[in-house]
């Protein structure tokens, strides 16, 4: 990975936007602590099933999206996504940054400073959300589960390392939406991404998905 300086602001941006991708990708350290699994009714396991379908059936997805956290304030953008593995990430001035997934890597790009960050995909949050195929088991485990009476709240966590962090997953139902997801880091910070005006199903130009290059 190349190493670069980045302000304070980008470092901010830049670790919002690995959040905006979620956090269960394996890491390539041992194992610690296994995760718990939610003590789940056959009414919480049938309703997991179908959320599970509604992940899968979702091949590509564009989307607004509004970023919080305590750090690094609010910040906009749009989210493509195609699954599986790619993604393309905008934020909105007066963050320059954009992220785009070419299945393989994550790049990372700044045009102000002219430079590029590269991280493998398998070591991103929500690597289990871009696969190509969703499953709420096996290196991830579903630790609570919540109802309400239109929407679900989900936490996973990765099977082998609980305390490596969290993510909530909160999605609407009758019709099934995500909505929103919330990346918890070893340190309790949290980031929150919201969607809005999200549309599914889409044809997506493969050209979105093109690493950024360098002027």
């Amino acid at each position: 990975m190349t190493d670069f300086t980045f302000s304070r602001r980008q470092l901010l941006t830049a670790a919002g936007a690995m959040a905006l991708l979620g956090a269960l990708g394996p890491l390539a350290r041992p194992a610690f602590a296994r995760a718990v699994p939610a003590n789940l009714t056959p009414q919480d396991e049938a309703d997991l099933k179908r959320i599970q379908d509604y992940l899968n059936g979702i091949t590509t997805m564009r989307a607004k999206f509004q970023q919080y956290s305590e750090k690094g304030g609010i910040a906009f953008g749009t989210i493509s996504l195609k699954r599986p593995g790619f993604i393309r990430i905008e934020y909105e001035p007066p963050s320059p940054m954009l992220i785009v997934s070419d299945s393989v890597s994550l790049h990372y790009y700044d045009p102000e400073l002219d430079q590029i960050n590269r991280v493998p995909v398998s070591s991103s949050p929500l690597w289990f959300l871009l696969r190509d195929d969703v499953e709420l088991g096996g290196d991830v485990t579903v630790t609570a589960f919540k109802r309400s009476p239109a929407a679900f709240e989900l936490t996973i966590r990765q099977t082998n390392d609980a305390d490596e962090g969290k993510v909530i997953l909160e999605l609407g139902d009758k019709p099934m939406e995500l909505r929103q997801w919330t990346v918890v880091d070893q340190k309790n910070e949290q980031v929150r991404v919201g969607l809005f005006e999200a549309q599914f199903g889409m044809d997506l130009d493969q050209q979105l998905f093109r690493v950024p290059k360098k002027k």
